[in-house]
């Protein structure tokens, strides 16, 4: 019996976090929707319901009971899988968050965090190659180019963290920030995180992946009602993890506390504030930012840390 409950309970926990991280999605888009409206100087979802709180849930209903349409010549079973598995690696990462009650105890966090990252670049490259569309193929590859170029300084700055940490578990990041915030003792590093962080996300400046100028909408453009949907829910799935691990790296990682939320939500706030002001990024400029500015940034700081690191061992 006992045996039986320690199976299913770590099931039922992981299935009402991802609920609630969806629930969660949804509040995003609807935030996202109200700042971009205000910044705009227009109001935003305010038809449906009190100042148009059930909003998001209308659209979800819509996308999915819309006929699925798909391209005659497209790859069709990797066309109408790659959503789902994009989806599925976003919600994949939320397992690492270092939950007291021992959901899953992941003594290499950050690595698995690294792992699903890195997988997450297959299902855009598949969407945009399976949709058999110029515009769908060119939005794919260079969403992969721009991953791949910063995911090397993202896991560069981890590492310099998991130096001053000295572990790969998320729970010791708690313990080292219960006196002070590593945003004091790494403030460079933080900015360049939060700048690799918009990038990883496909967000602006860094939306190449989805130019609407030059690439129509990029690599979903082949994608309408469920297709789009799940797209749409793991990129905001992926935000939303990213302020997560933001607030847990730099800013204390209590997550039993509620200011830990309004940090996370705050961060959100900041993915979309960043998104209604700064205009989208000229392509060679994102590369020559990746590799010739934070790169050479990053493994100068892992290098500083690691000295500081020998030198403070060796008194």
């Amino acid at each position: 019996m006992f045996m039986f409950v320690d199976l299913i309970m770590p099931f039922l926990s992981s299935l009402i976090l991802i609920i609630l991280v969806m629930v969660g999605v949804a509040f995003l888009t609807l935030l996202e929707r109200k700042v971009l409206g205000y910044i705009q100087i227009r109001k935003g979802p305010n038809k449906v319901g009190l100042f148009g709180v059930p909003q998001p849930f209308n659209d979800a209903i819509k996308l999915f009971t819309k006929e699925q349409t798909y391209p005659f010549v497209s790859n069709y079973l990797v066309y109408y899988f790659s959503p789902i598995f994009s989806l599925f690696l976003s919600l994949l990462c939320w397992l690492c968050i270092p939950f007291f009650i021992k959901l899953y105890s992941f003594n290499l966090g950050i690595l698995f965090f690294l792992c699903c990252l890195s997988t997450g670049v297959y299902p855009v490259m598949i969407a945009g190659w399976s949709s058999n569309s110029n515009y769908a193929l060119l939005g794919g590859l260079r969403a992969v180019a721009q991953t791949i170029s910063y995911e090397v300084s993202l896991a560069l700055i981890l590492l310099s963290m998991i130096f001053l940490v000295g572990s790969y578990n998320f729970f010791d990041f708690f313990y080292f920030q219960l006196n002070i915030w590593f945003i004091f003792l790494c403030f460079p590093l933080m900015l360049v995180l939060f700048c690799s962080l918009l990038a990883e996300t496909n967000r602006t400046p860094f939306d190449f992946a989805e130019g609407e100028s030059e690439l129509v909408s990029g690599f979903n453009v082949e994608y309408s009602s469920g297709g789009f949907a799940l797209i749409f829910l793991a990129e905001y799935s992926s935000i939303l993890f990213m302020s997560l691990l933001f607030s847990m790296i730099f800013l204390g990682a209590d997550i039993n506390n509620f200011t830990f939320f309004l940090k996370l939500s705050f961060l959100s706030f900041m993915f979309i504030w960043v998104r209604g002001t700064l205009p989208r990024f000229r392509y060679d400029k994102l590369m020559f930012l990746a590799w010739k500015s934070f790169l050479p940034f990053s493994l100068n700081y892992l290098i500083l840390v690691v000295g500081m690191k020998i030198l403070f061992n060796s008194f």
